[in-house]
């Protein structure tokens, strides 16, 4: 219950103490607080006039809610009134977190079933200022072993080596993988190196046994998948 949520300007001290988020949380457990509570203590204060409660609901409309606020790279939070970039690294901080928590526990990683659940879990990627190549390394169900950064800078076919990618393949005991990196300039249009380098690890991954199901070129808000543009992916 948040029976003060629709009273911005009372502050969080002047809540009764069974009402502030980070006292029924330290009370009763996290589960019992709602996104808005969870995010409110992430936010820890809010700005004159609307306190971090306020704040929490009204960055969760603005975002569509949790899953978009997953999705909103870190400067287009920032610029959300009341947040800023410390706030909004906070936010990205803990749901990373959560993210790598997922990962790290067997019954519970991410199934990835399109190019669009290997998006949700990279949207971040979008921020990077450097390009940046990560790998989801998969199991035989789809499930997601490891998430590793394996380049950050150019990435091309002369820089980027095969063996650092399926090294971690390798011991991972991965059976496929997903290739992602973004474009600083936020637009997610495919090069020809990227092009190359696709069909570079497709092949290496057919001579190892380890699929490359897809490469996704992450750009702002958008994300270009190559199998599904039918790009250096075999057609057979």
């Amino acid at each position: 219950m948040e029976p003060h949520s629709a009273h911005p300007w009372l502050t969080m001290k002047d809540l009764p103490e069974s009402e502030r988020p980070r006292e029924r949380l330290i009370q009763h457990g996290p589960g019992v607080l709602s996104t808005a509570e969870l995010l409110a203590i992430l936010l820890r204060t809010g700005r004159r006039g609307e306190n971090a409660l306020h704040l929490a609901h009204r960055v969760l409309q603005a975002c569509g809610g949790l899953a978009g606020l997953a999705r909103t790279p870190t400067h287009e939070l920032a610029r959300i009134p009341g947040v800023g970039l410390a706030k909004a690294a906070q936010i990205h901080a803990a749901l990373e977190l959560g993210r790598r928590v997922a990962a790290a526990t067997p019954g519970e990683r991410p199934q990835i079933r399109s190019a669009h659940d290997a998006y949700l879990l990279l949207a971040d990627m979008a921020d990077l200022e450097q390009e940046t190549l990560r790998v989801l390394l998969l199991d035989t169900r789809g499930r997601v072993l490891a998430a590793p950064t394996i380049y950050v800078g150019n990435v091309n076919t002369t820089l980027v080596r095969p063996a650092e990618i399926f090294r971690e393949a390798i011991r991972r005991n991965a059976v496929s993988m997903i290739l992602a990196h973004n474009h600083p300039s936020g637009d997610p249009t495919p090069s020809p190196e990227d092009i190359a380098l696709t069909r570079d690890l497709v092949a290496a991954g057919q001579l190892l046994g380890i699929r490359v199901l897809d490469h996704l070129i992450i750009g702002r808000g958008q994300y270009t998948s190559l199998r599904e543009h039918g790009v250096a992916f075999p057609t057979a």
